[in-house]
């Protein structure tokens, strides 16, 4: 019997080991360096090496010496059981049905926007996902962000909507706009519409942002990163930069703010409750403005 056969995989009950395989298997190329998978993970490299040998002497990946690196990829002879395992089923290369995608949203969006205006909104969308790196769920990311550019765009066009919008940018969409837009979704409710952004959105969300919210309970839900677009500026009342400079156009009759946070990326997690915490603050205020200029009888 070969290393890590069906009912040998207990390695994978670690769920580091589980998401440094997902990391690979999602990666562009389906291979990692330590180093950059320590960042992903915001974990010590002494750390991920620990794993690393774990894995590899369970027969789960290849060592691929490269001069003085070494990358890892999945064994190929495990590839599919560790695809049932991670969950995901299709494999990274697997081509989004656009044709679908788009007939779909031409429905949604119906008496809207015309088909043709739909497809072409799909195909930008899928071209911009795609320049994030080897992403997960492209296609269903693909089919979210083009529904969210199509609402935006209408309600930019239209009359202004009774519901504020805010737009939090940040530099990867994966830590700070995050923690922002989870705490005001939370305390706002339905009273807000909350949207996010990135000038260089990363492949997905920090795993210790998703951990400092669950902690105060906020959840993340199917969030993801999403490239800044001018339509979902143009449908904010206000709009929340954080550390990504002149990346985001200024429209007029929007309120623009600039909150100088930490970056979250590599911090230890004391640090990163303490930005979290620093980012509620700022928000209840935010939220607290928007609410009194939204009450009745306010001029």
């Amino acid at each position: 019997m070969s290393r890590a056969e069906p009912e040998d995989l207990a390695t994978l009950a670690d769920p580091t080991r589980a998401r440094i395989l997902r990391l690979i298997r999602d990666s562009d190329d389906g291979r990692m360096l330590v180093g950059r998978l320590a960042a992903e993970l915001e974990l010590r490299q002494p750390t991920v090496s620990h794993h690393m040998k774990a894995l590899h002497a369970d027969g789960l990946v290849v060592r691929e010496p490269d001069g003085r690196r070494v990358w890892y990829s999945i064994a190929a002879v495990h590839a599919d059981r560790i695809d049932a395992l991670l969950g995901g089923g299709l494999r990274p290369d697997a081509a989004p049905d656009l044709d679908r995608i788009a007939a779909d949203l031409s429905l949604r969006f119906r008496g809207v926007f015309s088909p043709e205006t739909v497809r072409a909104t799909v195909e930008q969308s899928h071209e911009l996902l795609s320049q994030t790196g080897a992403a997960p769920l492209l296609s269903s990311r693909t089919a979210t962000f083009a529904a969210t550019r199509l609402e935006a765009l209408s309600r930019s066009t239209g009359a202004p909507a009774a519901t504020p919008t805010v737009l939090f940018v940040c530099v990867q969409n994966a830590g700070r706009s995050q923690l922002a837009a989870g705490i005001l979704r939370q305390l706002a409710g339905d009273a807000v519409r909350v949207q996010t952004a990135g000038s260089a959105p990363a492949t997905g969300i920090r795993p210790m942002v998703v951990g400092v919210l669950d902690e105060i309970g906020v959840a993340i839900g199917d969030e993801f990163p999403k490239p800044l677009t001018d339509e979902v500026v143009r449908a904010a009342d206000v709009v929340v930069t954080m550390g990504c400079g002149d990346a985001c156009p200024v429209y007029p009759g929007r309120r623009y703010l600039d909150w100088e946070l930490e970056d979250p990326v590599g911090k230890p997690v004391d640090e990163v409750r303490a930005i979290r915490d620093d980012v509620e603050v700022r928000v209840r205020g935010l939220l607290d403005e928007l609410l009194i200029d939204r009450s009745p009888g306010v001029a």
